[in-house]
C-alpha cells in the first residue's frame, strides 16, 4: 500500500496559536502499511494501525478547546487542532504516549482537511 497523507485544515484566524508550535502547511496524518503517524509541529504521535479501535468525525468545537495541542483530563484524550470546524477523533486499544512527557492518551482528535477520507483510510466506522 502507498502511504496516504491527510493535511491539516489550517484556519489562519488561529495562526497565532498553531504557528508558534511549529505547525506548517503539509503536516498532518500519514497512514502507512502498518502505521498511523500524526505530526503537529514538534509533536509526533505514532502507533500501529492494529492499535486503532474506532473513531468518528466530530464538529463545531469551541475554539479554545480545539486549537493547538490540547489535553483532556476527563478522558485522557489529545487534540492536534488547527480549526474549530471539524476533525476525526480516533480511539486506541492501548494508550499511546510520547507526545507529552509522563502522559499517554486513549484518543487523538486531528483537524484534517479530508475527515471522510481519513475515516475510510483507517477503516473507522462513523456513528
Amino acid at each position: 500500500m502507498t502511504d496516504r497523507h491527510f493535511e491539516y485544515d489550517l484556519d489562519s484566524r488561529y495562526m497565532a496559536i498553531w504557528l508558534p508550535l511549529g505547525v506548517r502547511k503539509g503536516q498532518g496524518v500519514t497512514i502507512g502499511d502498518d502505521t498511523f503517524t500524526a505530526t503537529y509541529g514538534w509533536a509526533k504521535l505514532t502507533t500501529p494501525l492494529s492499535n486503532i479501535k474506532g473513531g468518528h468525525i466530530t464538529e463545531n468545537y469551541r475554539w479554545w478547546t480545539s486549537v493547538g495541542i490540547r489535553l483532556s483530563f476527563a478522558d485522557s484524550g489529545l487534540t492536534f487542532g488547527t480549526n474549530n470546524k471539524r476533525g476525526v477523533c480516533i480511539h486506541f486499544n492501548q494508550k499511546v504516549g510520547g507526545v507529552v512527557p509522563g502522559r499517554s492518551h486513549r484518543a487523538l482528535t486531528v483537524t484534517v482537511d479530508d475527515c471522510e477520507g481519513l475515516v475510510d483510510a483507517i477503516g473507522l466506522d462513523e456513528p
